[in-house]
Parts: structure tokens; C-alpha cells; sequence
């Protein structure tokens, strides 16, 4: 006999829990991007391709996926890092700091773009320190980066730390006592251990910079081809009323992004086989 479709548990309920999942999937998820490209289809492929094979919205998008790929890649390494010392040591401001860590979930992108902008202007408290070497952040694809590394640098920290958290100390301990130095301990024990739970924040905190708005067009001084985002042209199609446009560049963003997604979650089933979690 084949292995069973469904796994039920022992807990009632299978009925209902199902089906208020699929309901708010689908009002949240599938809907809207049924809807987009619904949009897409009366606007047609000739359309859509006409609309984004232009010089502008090219560089727009690979400035964002561009930026947000080093800015996810960054957050995936330091994240990881920040998430150790979290988890592992104790230290004077180590509450202060775990808390700090979500400060750009509360935070609104708007407020965060401003204050961003403010202490990374050239007249501002970073910004003055390295405007006399001729360095130019705010305004620039610097401040771009800054800015989608402080939004998204939680994700990685938060998925990984309950992980760090449930690594049995002895582990470590074990490997030391059978020989092996710390680099070695940490590269062919910790690490595997620890990827998958990085590749998923890596995979969110990318999400999350490829659609940020608020808090980037405050600091990117917004000049075409050169420091303007994707969804800063979306919302300029809509303010135009030009909702085919906005649709075909919408429409534009979702596929790089699914392919993107797809990439990572490939790489993370590769993971977790590699180290016998499937």
C-alpha cells in the first residue's frame, strides 16, 4: 500500500483547521496575486513586454533585486553572527541589544527612512564623517543598501536564534574532546546544523527588501536610472492612472521573485537532506 495522502493527528479538528487555512491563504495570498495577474492577462503579453523593455524600469529593476540580494546576503552572514552572541553569551546590554533587534519590526518604514535619512545625510552624524573623504551614502545606492539591510536584518536574527538555542552545548564539547579545532567544529557540526533556519531568513529578509518601499525613498534620492526602486515606478503608475503599467511592472517583480524564492528553497531542501532532516 502507498504511503496515505493526508497524516492525520490524534487532536480533532483536521476539517476546520483546513479550512480556515486555505480561506485566509487565499484572501491574503492567492487573491491578490490572482488579481494582478488577471490584470496582466486583459493587458496582454505584447503589453507587458512593451511596458517593461524600457531602459527605465530595467535599471529600476535590477537596482532593487540587485540591492536586495547583498542586502540579504549580508544580513545571512552578520544575522547569524548576531544570533550567536544572543544566544550563547551574556554580557552587560545583552537585553538592550536582543530588543533593538526588533526595532524595525515596530518601526514604521516611513519613520525609519527619515531617521535613516537624517544621520546618513552629509550634514548628518555618519554621513559628515565620511562626506569629507568624498563618500556620498543618503542619496545614493549606499543608502539604499543601508536602508534594506536595517529592515530585513531581523528576519535572519530571529529564525536563527531559537535554533542556536536548542544546540545541546555538549555537542560542542564532544567535538572538542575528539579532537577537533573550533574552525573545524564550527564549519562541519554548527553550520549545517544552522542553514536551514538561515536560508529561510535569508529567503525572508530578501522578500522583504525587494518590496520595501517606505523606508528606501526617503534616503535614495529617487533619480531614474540610477537610484530608483521598482515599486517607486509601480507607484508612479498609479498615480498616473496607468494601471496596465503598474500591473506589468508588478507583474515583472513577482516572476524574478518566484524564481529567486524557488532558487533558495531548492537550496534549503538540499540542506536538510544533506544533514538527514528529510
Amino acid at each position: 500500500m502507498g504511503r496515505p495522502l493526508i497524516h492525520r493527528s490524534p487532536m480533532p479538528g483536521l476539517g476546520l483547521s483546513m479550512g480556515v487555512t486555505l480561506t485566509m491563504l487565499s484572501l491574503v495570498v492567492l487573491l491578490p496575486i490572482g488579481a494582478l495577474l488577471l490584470k496582466g492577462a486583459s493587458y496582454g503579453l505584447p503589453g507587458i513586454w512593451d511596458t517593461v523593455n524600457r531602459e527605465r524600469v530595467w535599471a529600476a529593476l535590477f537596482l532593487s533585486f540587485r540591492l536586495s540580494l547583498f542586502a540579504a546576503l549580508f544580513n545571512l552572514v552578520f544575522g547569524v553572527i548576531l544570533a550567536w552572541v544572543l544566544a550563547r553569551y551574556q554580557f552587560p546590554g545583552r537585553r538592550l541589544i536582543d530588543a533593538a533587534v526588533d526595532l524595525p519590526f515596530a518601526l514604521p518604514t516611513a519613520v525609519a527612512g527619515i531617521a535613516l535619512t537624517t544621520l546618513y545625510s552629509p550634514n548628518g552624524v555618519f554621513g559628515a564623517l565620511v562626506a569629507d573623504q568624498g563618500i556620498k551614502i543618503a542619496y545614493s545606492q549606499w543608502g539604499i543598501f543601508i536602508a534594506l539591510v536595517f529592515v530585513g536584518l531581523p528576519f535572519v536574527t530571529r529564525t536563527v536564534q531559537p535554533v542556536i538555542d536548542e544546540i545541546e552545548r555538549e555537542v560542542e564539547e564532544a567535538s572538542a574532546t575528539l579532537g577537533a579545532s573550533r574552525p573545524h567544529t564550527l564549519r562541519r557540526i554548527i553550520l549545517p546544523m544552522l542553514m536551514p533556519a538561515a536560508l529561510t531568513g535569508f529567503a525572508l529578509s530578501l522578500a522583504r527588501a525587494v518590496g520595501e518601499y517606505g523606508s528606501v525613498i526617503f534616503i535614495a534620492g529617487n533619480i531614474p536610472l540610477r537610484t530608483e526602486i521598482a515599486p517607486l515606478l509601480i507607484v508612479i503608475q498609479l498615480e498616473e492612472f496607468n494601471y496596465d503599467a503598474a500591473a506589468a511592472i508588478g507583474i515583472a517583480m513577482l516572476l524574478i521573485s518566484f524564481a529567486m524564492l524557488l532558487a533558495i528553497n531548492l537550496i534549503q531542501i538540499w540542506s536538510r537532506r544533506s544533514i538527514g532532516y528529510v
